[in-house]
């Protein structure tokens, strides 16, 4: 498609949204509201240093495994991926986990899972600690995992091996 069939097509798809809007335009749309879709957790190894930048510390953690299971999808974390992290010097932690699940029915799917952790706890005591997962899976039983938005949130495994644990919700 070249770029004035691409816009076409937008224009096309935004006068459709228009043409279904409620009468009150004043009225904001509704929020989404989030749906599980699995809980994982993924095993580390420790995290390696990279060094200090002008952005801040940086570090990988290597993913060596772990698990996923949810209503719909379940399956195994393979090793082999990493979570790059960025210290930063307000005391937050950026994550950009990349790596691969592998579903009971042998299906690969490729996570690129960005966060923001706060690694101070706030006034309230809690820390926040959220991610957005972006999937790529083949065309077929999972393909649905390309179509949606996802949010996750991320909380320390259980303190015997290095781990996290996962929440991924989609966005309805």
């Amino acid at each position: 498609m070249d770029r004035r069939g691409l816009l076409g097509t937008l224009a096309a798809g935004g006068a459709a949204l228009a043409a279904n809007a409620p009468a009150s335009a004043a009225e904001p749309p509704a929020g989404p509201r989030s749906v599980l879709v699995y809980s994982a957790v993924a095993l580390l190894e420790e995290r390696v240093p990279h060094g200090t930048t002008p952005y801040g510390e940086r570090f990988r953690v290597p993913i060596i495994g772990g698990s996923f299971d949810g209503p719909d999808i379940k399956g195994r974390i393979l090793p082999g991926g990493a979570d790059w992290q960025l210290l930063r010097a307000d005391g937050y932690l950026e994550l950009v986990a990349d790596y691969y699940m592998e579903t009971d029915d042998k299906v690969l799917i490729k996570v690129n899972n960005r966060g923001l952790v706060q690694t101070v706890p706030g006034a309230d005591g809690k820390r926040y600690a959220m991610t957005t997962p972006r999937f790529e899976a083949p065309l077929g039983k999972y393909g649905w995992l390309n179509q949606l938005i996802f949010a996750g949130t991320v909380a320390p495994g259980d303190g015997k091996t290095p781990s996290v644990r996962l929440g991924i919700f989609k966005l309805v």
